[in-house]
């Protein structure tokens, strides 16, 4: 592991253009040993601002706006790991269909957009009862 970093924020959306701005700003602080991409910053940036969304109006929609979200990032000499931990009823994403091309449905899309972007999204339950929606991102030589 070479730099990682931590937010808490709580379950309101409005706080997603901080959420976003605290991770460009450690993208730019440590990405440049790695030389990262631009194209790859702005895809975790994405996946990080779909998945803080999700948390928010899905896995939080019953629950106070108090409640937090934490947010952790780890850079690795060959990947950076965004984690999403939230305090929602266990979700199993893989029960979700994907949209047929060419088709409108209400809802849906973030999973499939989130796999887009990341070479490797999981959502798990922990004992803590929250859950994590971990985004991997491999680095590009």
């Amino acid at each position: 592991m070479l730099q990682q970093d931590h937010l808490t924020v709580q379950s309101d959306l409005t706080l997603l253009n901080k959420v976003q701005k605290w991770f460009e700003g450690f993208c730019l602080q440590h990405t440049s040993k790695l030389s990262l991409p631009e194209e790859q910053r702005y895809c975790l940036n994405l996946a990080l601002a779909e998945g803080f969304s999700n948390a928010v109006r899905h896995a939080h929609q019953d629950l106070p706006p108090a409640t937090p979200i934490d947010i952790d990032v780890t850079l690795w000499d060959d990947r950076m790991e965004i984690r999403i931990w939230d305090w929602g009823k266990p979700f199993n994403p893989d029960v979700v269909e994907e949209p047929s091309p060419g088709t409108l449905q209400e809802g849906g899309y973030g999973w499939f957009l989130l796999r887009r972007l990341a070479n490797k999204v999981v959502y798990e339950r922990y004992q803590d009862r929250r859950n994590c929606l971990l985004i991997v991102k491999y680095h590009s030589k």
